[in-house]
């Protein structure tokens, strides 16, 4: 059963083993300071390492009014265990015609290598397939940044292959790795979640 809301980007809370999913609000900008002025967080994605503590409070801003405007967005990813905002995760870009969506993600240097972003992903991609009229889910990453496939391997994504210069980032042309997952292709995710 869908939800057919007028929000169609309402992002209720998620909530796995680990984490939390909640919409980002203005007082996070202290956590998502913390782990976006860190060039290597910023490396891979399409904005740069924040260095004054306001593009932290702005980009809060920005996020609650992409909620009030029903427009594609994402979730903050707390750490249950420290009550912290380490990271974000959500939809980058939706076609209605298609039923796709592509989801992207972000984490802090410190939480690498733990799982959670493995952990948030599949939520979202259970979320996504259960509570939403979406056929396909794709995400893409630099081929610079195979970590991030391993990721959406573990997730049930397939790597369908190599766009080249796709991304203009941080002043060169960057080839990047596509993947997806199928409604289809899912069924273990809906019926565990």
């Amino acid at each position: 059963m869908f939800f057919f809301r007028s929000n169609l980007f309402y992002l209720p809370d998620l909530e796995t083993k680990r984490l939390l999913l909640r919409r980002i609000r203005v007082s996070d900008a202290a956590d998502v300071f913390a782990y976006s002025k860190d060039p290597e967080v910023a490396r891979y994605v399409l904005w740069q390492a924040q260095t004054e503590f306001r593009e932290a409070k702005d980009y809060c801003r920005a996020m609650v009014r992409q909620y009030r405007t029903d427009e594609p967005s994402s979730w903050g990813i707390v750490d249950k265990g420290s009550g912290h905002l380490i990271g974000t995760i959500g939809y980058m870009d939706y076609n209605s015609g298609n039923r796709t969506t592509e989801v992207g993600y972000s984490l802090a240097r410190w939480k690498w290598n733990q799982g959670i972003m493995t952990e948030a992903l599949r939520e979202v991609i259970r979320y996504t397939f259960s509570e939403m009229d979406i056929n396909r889910i794709e995400a893409q990453h630099e081929t610079e940044n195979p970590a991030s496939g391993r990721v959406m391997e573990k997730c049930g994504m397939k790597k369908e292959g190599i766009l080249r210069q796709r991304l203009y980032n941080k002043g060169r042309f960057v080839d990047v790795c596509l993947y997806s997952i199928l409604r289809s292709e899912a069924d273990h995710l809906l019926r565990d979640g």
